[in-house]
């Protein structure tokens, strides 16, 4: 069975815990690097001999490069545009929502007020993306 490796695009150390505590809890059986900004992100998608994450989970509002435009870079980069991106965001708006799509994002989420909420949503993309987790 291949790897899942899920890179993290996070700005708020405190998602970044919130996430990691729901992915641990659903059984998330994978590996999870991160990046706290979307030039990181980029850099790390650059980069040469480490292998590719399979699966991008990407905040929109964040310094330096936001995320729309690191999806926007990633789906205009052969090596990289069929991976899927999972955009996971405090943001409502619908113009947010519109032009991520418009840029081919996978799944466009909203980021929970509740850890159970969260914890549904890190099994909504287990289930979609199958991603193995362990049942316990």
């Amino acid at each position: 069975m291949n790897t899942i490796r899920i890179l993290l695009v996070e700005d708020s150390s405190e998602d970044v815990l919130f996430f990691k505590r729901a992915a641990a809890k659903a059984g998330l059986r994978c590996s999870l690097e991160v990046v706290q900004n979307g030039q990181l992100a980029i850099d790390r998608l650059s980069a040469g001999p480490s292998p590719l994450p399979t699966h991008i989970l990407l905040d929109l509002k964040m310094p330096l490069v936001s995320g729309l435009e690191v999806l926007a870079w990633i789906r205009s980069h052969p090596d990289v545009a069929t991976l899927p991106v999972i955009i996971l965001t405090s943001s409502q708006l619908s113009s947010d929502s519109s032009r991520a799509n418009e840029l081919g994002v996978d799944a466009f989420l909203v980021k929970p007020v509740s850890s159970k909420a969260l914890l549904d949503i890190v099994r909504e993309i287990a289930g979609r993306w199958n991603i193995p987790v362990e049942i316990a």
